[in-house]
């Protein structure tokens, strides 16, 4: 038996898996966000102890035997939050979580001070981890002084089942302390934030022993002192339970945000299109990543306002024959791959009185699709190839957009057998790879495809236009409102 464990940014995932992994239990425990104030994001680490406790209880409850043959962990969490330590292990403030803004101002400093697009493979974005360190340095001396660790929000759970501090490649990488290449922590890249090594918690690779369970956590549960993985980044461990380990196929996750996730042979970054460039949860294997902030965020967001579900809305969308007469920028919440703007707005354009609900709502589609096709042309200028891609997450239980979807990005999508793919069971098999030393396809297998959803033609070479007034309309949007203000 192997458990995985995900730390969601809404709640805890504790996914129990047999040596087949077929799913024999699953647990959740629901976590909140605190928002200070405007642009804030954080989460009290005393509560992901409570909410994995309450989804182990619930296991132990519900599969006592099963547990009791556990054979290793496994972690998965939400990237880039910041745990500081003092020397004692106590917490020192509340995490600062991956969608934090408040450290914008630092990013240009920190890109001054250092090459971390060359070291670090990536642009210094507010949502990274090393401009909250700068950010606290200038705003809470205190604290800072006072931070002998930092954390990342899985390896502090690690720390609490282990009592080791270790963090693993694909997650360290988004910290921007990593030298992604080398995968190995960066004096200068530290440096530059006011760090050193001493800060930071040892590296293993995501299939690796990180440790094993504390005696008295493994005496109160009745369970074997089993080895702890060293597990993923939510996406990197999405990616091993989607079998997405080489180049050639990679996943489409179409969820509150969007991601479009490839694994390479190499490092190879292409900061000027603000792709991510990580490395990948098991050795000698990177990923690279275009994300988009908005995706089945801006149905939601279209729903708000018109008063309709969002299940309305998709339907309203039939048999997709033409694009929508309207185009949609869907930068509701700003932008990340191609533009890093977080001051990127959305927009409506081509209304006319004759619009209605279902045009508003295929355009809403359509633009996502085209973000996503900015996506895919990120990463073939990085030197990766993509051609397929597995689709998840829940905009993918729309036909009608996974038809918009390949034909705008020119990807044939995959539809997984029904399953639960992500991240908690791709910790699972980081666990069976720990315990077993097997990181071959037999621990982390393709699922089956369900159906295929390819390119329609005459839909395809539309949307080529459509996609040419759409990447037009941001830089004269953006210097409409620059002149504005």
């Amino acid at each position: 038996m192997y458990l995985g464990i995900d730390l969601g940014t809404s709640g805890i995932k504790a996914m129990l898996v047999d040596e087949t992994f077929a799913t024999v239990g699953v647990a959740h425990a629901a976590l909140t966000v605190s928002r200070p104030h405007p642009g804030w994001s954080e989460q009290a680490p005393a509560d992901w102890i409570a909410g994995t406790e309450a989804a182990i209880a619930t296991l132990l409850r519900d599969h006592p035997q099963e547990m009791a043959r556990l054979q290793a962990i496994g972690l998965s969490g939400h990237m880039h939050g910041a745990v500081l330590l003092d020397g004692s292990d106590q917490v020192l403030r509340p995490c600062i979580l991956w969608n934090d803004g408040r450290s914008g101002s630092q990013c240009a400093e920190l890109t001054a001070r250092a090459d971390f697009h060359g070291i670090a493979g990536n642009l210094v974005m507010a949502g990274f981890t090393a401009p909250k360190l700068l950010w606290a340095a200038q705003n809470e001396p205190g604290i800072f002084e006072r931070t002998a660790r930092v954390l990342l929000p899985k390896d502090y759970l690690r720390l609490w089942l282990t009592g080791e501090h270790v963090a693993e490649m694909s997650d360290a990488a988004g910290t921007l302390w990593l030298d992604v290449r080398r995968r190995d922590w960066s004096d200068a890249l530290l440096q530059a934030t006011g760090l050193t090594r001493a800060h930071m918690p040892a590296l293993v690779e995501g299939s690796d022993v990180s440790g094993h369970l504390r005696a008295d956590l493994a005496e109160r549960w009745g369970i074997p002192r089993v080895p702890v993985a060293g597990g993923g980044g939510d996406n990197a461990a999405t990616a091993c339970g989607m079998g997405v380990m080489a180049p050639g196929t990679g996943f489409l996750s179409l969820g509150t945000s969007g991601v479009l996730f490839a694994a390479t042979e190499a490092y190879a970054p292409n900061t000027g299109d603000a792709v991510h460039t990580f490395c990948h949860a098991v050795p000698d294997t990177w990923h690279q990543m275009g994300v988009i902030l908005s995706a089945t965020d801006s149905l939601t967001w279209l729903s708000e306002i018109s008063g309709k579900t969002v299940p309305d809305l998709a339907g309203l969308v039939g048999d997709v024959t033409a694009p929508s007469p309207v185009l949609f920028l869907p930068y509701l919440s700003g932008e990340r791959t191609p533009l890093n703007d977080p001051d990127a707005t959305g927009a409506f354009l081509g209304l006319r009185r004759a619009t209605g609900l279902a045009d508003l709502a295929q355009a809403a589609m359509e633009g996502v699709a085209m973000a996503f096709a900015d996506c895919v042309h990120a990463l073939r200028k990085a030197g990766t190839p993509i051609e397929a891609a597995y689709a998840v997450g829940g905009g993918a239980r729309s036909r009608a957009w996974l038809r918009i979807m390949a034909s705008a990005t020119g990807l044939t999508l995959l539809e997984p057998e029904d399953g639960d793919f992500g991240a908690a069971f791709g910790a699972a098999r980081l666990a069976a790879a720990c315990a077993t030393g097997d990181i071959s396809e037999r621990v982390f297998a393709k699922p089956a495809v369900r159906a295929e959803v390819v390119p329609d033609p005459e839909l395809a070479a539309a949307y080529a236009k459509k996609y040419e007034a759409y990447h037009a309309a941001y830089p004269r949007l953006r210097d409409l409102a620059a002149a504005d203000a």
